[in-house]
């Protein structure tokens, strides 16, 4: 198999099916009846809970370009409510749920869901854990006995190993985590107020980062990526791929490309439940996934 290229298709779906933890409504309820205060405190809490009771600067260095303050209001009182464990019963739980109403409890327990699963949960097994804090983490945690949850920790292992990898070849690339996201934006054509907002950085500490980047040759001074901010990123979007295809190499292309073929129909439930994933520019394209298939 074109081994790059195919790890990177395949983790784009395996992200969209991880993706039902935020994009579900359930998600939401289940951190509300543990009594999170807002969305953001039952998303660290539930993300960060297999790191155990983490502090705000270790959750802040492994999610890399969360804003310190937007952390450090949610966390540690995010452990103050409920203890980690709870926090990932209840990720569990809202995972069940909308697993269950989206796809159907007959599709849930059949065997196209029990083939992938034992697919994804192979390849996660091989997946490099050095360096990598939360898919580490993630690995340690005991496996489901139904197949959907199984699946769906199986992705959340491949999506964190491969985020923990991404995130050194920023650190490796001098990238900050102000500075990646105004990359990301230039890159990719989002708006940087959608982008600073999302992840709490204020518009004086963007105008920084954009200085920097500018000075570093990286940007030009109307905001676009430069010849040399274009191979940086390339030269990133490289390392993340290179250090994340193990797990494919060894699973094989076969069992591989039938483990996609297994999750499209899935996935276009799933996006079709929640459009705005459709828009979302923190997840793969959609239509490109698909289209690839």
């Amino acid at each position: 198999m074109d081994d790059l290229a195919s790890a990177r298709r395949i983790w784009a779906q395996l992200e969209l099916y991880h993706g039902v933890t935020y994009f579900g409504r359930e998600g939401r309820a289940v951190t509300d009846e543990l009594g999170c205060k807002g969305g953001w405190m039952g998303y660290f809490g539930t993300r960060a809970a297999p790191l155990g009771a983490a502090s705000p600067e270790l959750v802040t260095a492994v999610f890399y370009n969360f804003h310190p303050a937007r952390v450090a209001r949610a966390v540690p009182d995010t452990w103050r409510i409920a203890a980690p464990e709870r926090y990932l019963a209840a990720r569990l739980d809202g995972v069940d749920r909308a697993l269950r109403r989206i796809l159907g409890d007959d599709v849930v327990a059949g065997d196209a869901v029990a083939e992938a699963a034992e697919l994804a949960v192979a390849a996660a097994g091989l997946v490099p854990l050095a360096g990598r804090p939360l898919g580490a983490a993630n690995a340690a945690l005991p496996w489901s006995d139904q197949p959907h949850l199984a699946l769906w920790q199986a992705t959340t292992v491949v999506r964190e190993a491969r985020g923990d990898g991404h995130f050194a070849a920023l650190s490796a690339a001098l990238l900050d985590g102000c500075e990646t996201l105004v990359v990301f934006a230039s890159d990719h054509g989002v708006d940087a107020d959608y982008m600073r907002q999302a992840r709490g950085w204020s518009t004086e500490e963007w105008a920084a980062a954009t200085d920097r980047l500018v000075d570093r040759g990286l940007l030009t001074e109307a905001g676009g990526l430069t010849d040399a901010g274009r191979e940086l990123r390339a030269w990133v979007e490289l390392r993340t791929d290179e250090a994340a295809v193990a797990p494919w190499t060894a699973l094989g292309a076969d069992r591989a490309t039938r483990l996609g073929e297994l999750l499209d129909p899935l996935l276009r439930d799933l996006v079709g439940d929640n459009r705005a994933v459709l828009d979302n520019p923190m997840l793969p394209d959609v239509a490109t996934v698909f289209a690839e298939r």
